[in-house]
């Protein structure tokens, strides 16, 4: 076991003032706590809504597809996906042409929480944006995708 005398607690300060792994973590944190309150009604969390937004496209998706997307491991991204297959949100097939994989749609019901979800989402993504300063969200969107 490590003595916490062997770092110094300026170290400590440092790591909490100038880490960015932190600090993205924590206004992840805090924005994902704000998008989930303000979906509330809606039925979906944050993460529900980004993957149904995901599955709104005209064509079934592959699972491969969505978790590269989102960032995901597939397992993780099938364990996400059972709520909301149970709820009758999503669907979930083998795909003909290789019945190892499997494609992914969103339902009717799927699209309906979408329709109720999205201008909720809108609102509250222009007021995070205002609280930026002016060039400060696509300066942010862009830095974001380059660590990504």
């Amino acid at each position: 076991m490590t003595d916490c005398s062997d770092i110094p607690f300026s170290t400590t300060h440092h790591v909490r003032d100038h880490c960015l792994c932190l600090h993205a973590q924590r206004a992840a944190r805090a924005l994902a706590r704000r998008f989930d309150e303000a979906l509330r009604p809606s039925g979906l969390n944050n993460g529900q809504f980004s993957l149904l937004m995901s599955l709104n496209r005209p064509e079934p998706a592959t699972m491969g597809s969505v978790a590269r997307l989102l960032a995901m491991d597939r397992t993780t991204l099938t364990a996400a996906l059972k709520p909301l297959e149970r709820r009758g949100l999503v669907a979930i097939r083998s795909d003909p042409g290789d019945r190892r994989s499997r494609l992914l749609e969103l339902t009717a019901l799927g699209r309906e929480h979408l329709l109720k979800a999205l201008p909720i989402w809108e609102v509250t993504h222009k007021a995070v944006e205002q609280g930026l300063a002016a060039d400060h969200a696509e300066r942010l969107r862009q830095d974001l995708r380059t660590l990504a």
